[in-house]
């Protein structure tokens, strides 16, 4: 199993080039679901997330092709409308296949989906919404059967902000009869994204950036090309390891745009920022302040983000308070956080950040995506070796990062 060997101190400088977001794309492949046409898509990132998911399209018969970060989906083979569970275990975007499956081809075999285990996150949302618009759904043996010869359209109030739930329930909106009205809808950059893929392919989509979807369904949607948004939480990533290390580096073919709230509190930090269309630079020479934030649905403080900050605030001088709203169980970084010589108390869903002068390597797993992310922040930052365990959580949702961080002076390796 691969491991991460970080040996810190290091100042940052150069340039890295942001991938293509995760969260976007996942959404934008099931699109190709939905129409016997080709979608031809760029910016399209290399993780394991997507490879995974490029498999389980394949399995119903998707044809797949890629050069580089290109590719071109064309559904016109797919017969077998079923995720497995052996497909879905890993990650849970594997949902985001019912809503185009149901729609189009009026059935749908979808084993309920597993991921970071950050939290419950039902899919209740999802069945409700696709019940609404006439759909016979079914749970049985861990498996989602739904069945609806014409899904219909229908006003569907979710219970909470969903982004998985709000691009399903889009999804199948789009192929339903008459007009569908998704109110509390997520306004995620994401979720924008996969909309303006939609309307591109002949959907017609009113309200797209905002909480409230008005769709009128049409019988067919057509082929079209596509280029992914840039990774929002990469790029919050790097910020934050410049942060919290110091240095001056300039993050290409991204845009500052959908990370307002971050930017904000990284100045509240100390951080120097400029950005143009397409690049943000970060500089960073002194010792970070403390500051304090609470997550929240966009445009507030991404929870993506939440687990990275927190690597900062660790070095940081003062006390901060770093409230999580989102997911129940997301502080589990914490403990190995402290193994490093970070102070960090949790109080329920708040965790109180003492900034320490300095961190010291240790050994530290990985248990999520993001977290995986913040030790390696730590381990950048920590006098001596650090060795990151179970990676595999940073691969489904960064691009190379190793690379790109010795490219720019880290000293870190990825080693067997």
């Amino acid at each position: 199993m691969d491991k991460l060997l970080i040996t810190g101190g290091n100042r940052l400088s150069g340039e890295i080039a942001i991938s293509g977001a995760k969260n976007a794309a996942l959404p934008i492949l099931c699109a190709g679901l939905l129409t016997a046409d080709t979608i031809q898509l760029a910016n399209v990132p290399h993780l394991q997330d997507v490879n995974t998911m490029l498999k389980l399209l394949q399995q119903m018969g998707m044809r797949v092709e890629q050069d580089g970060d290109r590719m071109a989906l064309n559904g016109s083979a797919v017969d077998k409308p079923e995720a497995p569970y052996d497909m879905v275990k890993t990650m849970r975007a594997s949902i985001l296949v019912l809503g185009p499956l149901l729609a189009r081809f009026g059935e749908a075999k979808v084993s309920l989906p597993g991921g970071c285990a950050i939290g419950t996150r039902p899919v209740d949302q999802h069945i409700k919404g696709l019940q609404a618009m006439g759909a016979d759904i079914n749970i049985e043996a861990g498996y989602i059967h739904a069945k609806a010869k014409k899904l219909k359209g229908a006003r569907i109030v979710t219970d909470m902000v969903t982004v998985t739930g709000t691009e399903n329930l889009l999804m199948a909106a789009v192929l339903a009869e008459g007009e569908t009205v998704l109110e509390n809808a997520a306004r995620e950059p994401e979720v924008t994204d996969l909309a303006n893929l939609l309307v591109a392919m002949g959907a017609k989509i009113d309200g797209i950036g905002t909480d409230r979807l008005v769709v009128q369904g049409v019988d067919r949607l057509h082929g079209a090309s596509h280029t992914v948004i840039a990774d929002r939480i990469e790029t919050g990533t790097f910020l934050c390891a410049v942060a919290a290390v110091g240095g001056d580096i300039t993050l290409k073919n991204t845009r500052s745009d959908f990370l307002d709230a971050v930017l904000d509190k990284l100045r509240e930090a100390g951080v120097i920022l400029t950005s143009g269309p397409d690049w943000i630079r970060v500089q960073m020479a002194a010792r970070p302040k403390a500051v304090s934030f609470r997550t929240t649905e966009y445009p507030g403080f991404p929870t993506d983000m939440q687990a990275q900050f927190m690597a900062l605030n660790c070095l940081a001088d003062g006390s901060s308070r770093v409230t999580e709203t989102i997911f129940e169980n997301r502080f589990m970084h914490v403990q190995e956080m402290n193994r490093l010589g970070a102070s960090i108390d949790i109080e329920g869903h708040t965790a109180i950040v003492h900034g320490v002068e300095k961190l010291v390597g240790a050994p530290v797993m990985a248990t999520d995506l993001r977290a995986s992310a913040s030790l390696v922040i730590a381990g950048l930052a920590a006098q001596g070796e650090t060795l990151v365990d179970r990676i595999y959580h940073l691969d489904r949702g960064y691009d190379r990062m190793e690379v790109k961080l010795s490219a720019v002076g880290a000293n870190i390796q990825r080693v067997k």
